[in-house]
């Protein structure tokens, strides 16, 4: 006996949707960048995917590790729950991991007393600030944690204010543009469409 052409269109939808929740789930997503934190890098307007498998597969009730691939390591840029409002989603660069020594002087970023470089971070405020944007005493990056920063230094909500970011609480790795929008000129960036985010 064949299907009913509406039982086939059910099952082809249901499919499809178990196939989407599955890759939004467990393989990529998709997130919208909706402040300048990490200007130059990404723009307000910028969409991203991020890769949800790279650090392996995850329980996506409590953020366990089932299958371990690898860790978070210094110049990622993540995609994590808020600490402060898991609903929340931040994208951030990692700039320690555990067991790491973190100092800030006079804005100069220092991984266990070496000069943390990054290519592509900027501080846009010649002020330097007492507070631990600029100047933040040394603190040690606890197991199963990471530190991160913005790239824009000077105008970011980071681990120098609220802490570190516990490994279960990682989405994935950003790692390409696929849409930018413009809303202050109305526009499309071209430009940056596909663009690899270092």
């Amino acid at each position: 006996m064949e299907k009913s052409v509406v039982r086939e269109y059910a099952e082809a939808i249901i499919i499809a949707l178990l196939l989407a929740f599955f890759i939004r789930t467990f393989v990529v997503q998709a997130f919208k960048i909706p402040s300048g934190s990490m200007i130059p890098t990404l723009l307000i307007g910028d969409h991203i995917l991020v890769n949800k498998f790279g650090y392996g597969v995850k329980n996506p009730l409590n953020g366990a590790t089932w299958f371990a691939v690898g860790d978070p390591q210094r110049h990622d840029v993540i995609v994590f729950k808020y600490p402060e409002n898991p609903s929340q989603d931040f994208i951030k660069r990692v700039v320690g991991v555990a067991g790491d020594r973190i100092e800030i002087v006079g804005k100069k970023v220092f991984v266990n007393g070496e000069t943390f470089v990054e290519p592509n971070a900027v501080n846009l405020d010649t002020e330097v600030l007492p507070s631990p944007r600029d100047n933040m005493a040394p603190i040690t990056v606890p197991p199963d944690s990471v530190f991160v920063m913005g790239d824009n230094r000077d105008n970011s909500h980071d681990s120098r204010f609220w802490g570190f970011v516990d490994l279960r609480a990682i989405r994935g790795k950003a790692f390409m543009l696929y849409w930018s929008w413009d809303s202050e000129n109305f526009t499309v960036r071209w430009n940056r469409l596909g663009k690899i985010i270092p």
